[in-house]
């Protein structure tokens, strides 16, 4: 078998999913224009549960199957992976629809839990409604979720870079055209509004589904070949494959549900801590900021490594079942490289450019008055994030997979316990501080773990980290210099047309400068291989 191409595969996979996300920010500005910041809010209370409950529906198998697939695959046993398939399908059919069930009943409890009393603009009847809406989605998206893993668990990338697009583009028409027709047609409330709004996940999930049913009835065929020169039976029980499927998934729940978690926290302390603090007035609209909208645009480059994630582990779980070391470590080191090529310098750009990049988003007068610092404080959530994404799935990868828990649950016990002291002490950045640390934190034990157990060349690796570090920083230089010289010539006032001006000019100078100096530098080659130089031309 031909080794697995992992920049084919991450590029495919963040294309899609770089894709999916620039669609869900631009999906936000006319959300944002018809329900505002309470409506975000809103939203944001039914959709973090949401995510959480997923997490807990799934059980972290999806991307257990992806690994269960890979190793059986490259053992030839066919019978046994395509059995987990099925087995794994009925699973998920049926904890969707437990975690259904559960999460639409329990949402007036849900509700009681993060409004705590009738003096925020939404009410605990206003999320329950939103909860409830959002939970039809959990009777799809398990099967689905599990269909890409047993592509994935191929090294073919395509069908979950395609259903991803569709999944994000079928839910933003429907959620768009639903909420203008809820407001602006019937005169509706918001709550309704909204409710229709976080429902288009159920929508997506059924357009996506059918993507990858045509995939997999293309490919039948196959299959079925493969399966005529092996033994038809296969080589484990059911009840061996299912426990070995759950030995994989355990730590992959913590993996999925790491963001959520995060925000959970603040969805549940930040309004009384900002009370307490004497900022209760305005909780909800720096809420909205740090749970909607500013992190649409953080979690952007966090793209990259969730496609580095996916397709990172099947190639490395092929190595290291083969015990292929030098294969796995430059599979290990490619990831983690790539990781800081690409997020690093995208995380100074947003540092630099947070009043043009929220301005051009949403709203120029809120960028201006109190949401560009929070983005701008924010935007390194993105690099820790990414990395313990990566490093959850190396982990896994090299059957280390039960370190995830302790490193997530050392950054839950940061975030949890620094929440509330932060924000009664430095305010509203002060939930993005805790962010930062407990990712931080996560992100670097698992690292710390990998090294330890691979023992890679890691003073080679940090070499290159620092020379990314340097062109970050001159990058970082030129963007805040064309960026403060366009916003001299339109003047001191916020305008939409100030910030999208900004924001193009800089983003493709930047851009250029810092891919410019890390292709003569070869730092792109090194990392992405000899194919870069086909466009030597563009790097004069």
């Amino acid at each position: 078998m031909s080794k697995p191409n992992i920049l084919r595969g991450t590029m495919m996979l963040t294309s899609a999913n770089f894709l999916s996300k620039i669609l869900g920010v631009i999906y936000v500005i006319p959300f944002y224009m018809l329900v505002g910041d309470v409506g975000g809010t809103l939203f944001n209370y039914g959709y973090i549960p949401y995510m959480i409950f997923i997490s807990i529906s799934t059980m972290g198998i999806p991307l257990a199957m992806s690994k269960f697939v890979s190793k059986y695959h490259a053992l030839g046993d066919y019978a046994t992976k395509e059995a987990m398939y099925r087995t794994g399908l009925t699973i998920m059919i049926g904890t969707g629809f437990f975690a259904f069930a559960l999460m639409f009943l329990s949402a007036d409890w849900l509700a009681g839990i993060i409004i705590p009393n009738e003096e925020f603009a939404n009410s605990q009847d206003d999320v329950a409604f939103v909860i409830q809406m959002v939970s039809f989605a959990l009777l799809v998206i398990p099967a689905m979720s599990i269909t890409r893993g047993y592509f994935q668990g191929h090294n073919s990338m395509g069908p979950t870079a395609v259903s991803v697009v569709v999944e994000q583009i079928a839910r933003i028409i429907f959620l768009l055209g639903a909420t203008y027709i809820v407001i602006k047609v019937m005169n509706g409330s918001l709550t309704t509004a909204v409710g229709m709004a976080t429902f288009s996940a159920l929508i997506g999930a059924i357009a996506s589904s059918i993507v990858l049913l045509w995939f997999y009835r293309k490919r039948k065929p196959l299959i079925d070949r493969e399966l005529e020169n092996t033994p038809i039976e296969p080589s484990i029980s059911k009840k061996k494959m299912v426990l070995e499927l759950l030995s994989y998934a355990g730590p992959f729940v913590l993996v999925g549900v790491a963001i959520p978690l995060y925000q959970l926290i603040d969805t549940l302390t930040f309004n009384r801590a900002m009370a307490v603090a004497g900022l209760g007035d305005v909780s909800e609209q720096f809420l909205s900021v740090i749970s909607l909208y500013g992190h649409k645009i953080v979690v952007i480059p966090i793209t990259i490594a969730t496609g580095l994630a996916l397709a990172s582990l099947p190639a490395v779980t092929q190595a290291f079942t083969q015990n292929d070391a030098n294969t796995y470590h430059k599979y290990l080191q490619q990831t983690v490289l790539t990781v800081f090529l690409f997020i690093f310098p995208a995380v100074v750009g947003i540092m630099v450019l947070a009043e043009p990049l929220y301005g051009t988003f949403y709203s120029p007068e809120a960028a201006q008055d109190f949401a560009a610092p929070l983005l701008a404080y924010y935007a390194p959530a993105a690099l820790f994030f990414g990395l313990f994404t990566v490093t959850a799935s190396i982990l896994q990868g090299i059957n280390r997979q039960n370190f995830t828990v302790v490193s997530l649950l050392t950054g839950l016990v940061i975030k949890g316990s620094a929440n509330v002291p932060m924000i009664i002490w430095l305010g509203p950045e002060g939930a993005v501080f805790a962010t930062i640390l407990a990712a931080l934190a996560a992100s670097s034990l698992n690292l710390w773990k990998i090294q330890r157990v691979t023992q890679f060349n890691h003073k080679k690796m940090f070499k290159k980290i620092l020379l990314i570090v340097i062109l970050s920083a001159i990058m970082a230089l030129i963007v805040f210099l064309v960026n403060y010289t366009i916003g001299f010539v339109f003047g001191p006032e916020a305008t939409k047309l100030k910030h999208v001006t900004q924001l193009l000019v800089s983003v493709v100078i930047g851009m250029y400068a810092y891919f410019w100096m890390a292709y003569k530098t070869t730092l792109l080659e090194r990392l992405l291989g000899t194919k870069v130089k086909r466009f030597s031309k563009f790097f004069i």
